[in-house]
């Protein structure tokens, strides 16, 4: 295989991982909530009706696959969407999801 589509395997490989993040409950949740601005995990767990450790755990996935970045406010984090690619995926997807019900 030539190394054009060993990348363009990759980079598929890449795409699946990102749209793995998609497919959890919790995770959607948590983009959806950061759809609106910057939040920090507590505000989230808040939010949520879950743990902390259990935001952090998700919110430690979507930063490793630079869905949410994260800046530090005192001893805060806070956290929000990476840019407007994963604001424009979810849309899409919640906007398919939603009136193209069978």
């Amino acid at each position: 295989m030539s190394e054009l589509n060993n990348n363009k395997l990759a980079d598929i490989q890449e795409t699946v991982k990102l749209f793995k993040i998609f497919s959890d409950y919790t995770r959607l949740r948590i983009i959806e909530l950061l759809y609106s601005g910057e939040e920090c995990v507590q505000d989230i767990a808040d939010s949520l009706g879950t743990s902390q450790s259990a935001i952090s755990h998700q919110l430690k996935l979507l930063r490793d696959m630079n869905v949410v970045s994260a800046r530090k406010e005192g001893k805060q984090v806070i956290y929000c969407l990476q840019d407007n690619h994963i604001k424009e995926i979810f849309l899409i997807g919640y906007s398919h999801a939603t009136t193209c019900k069978l």
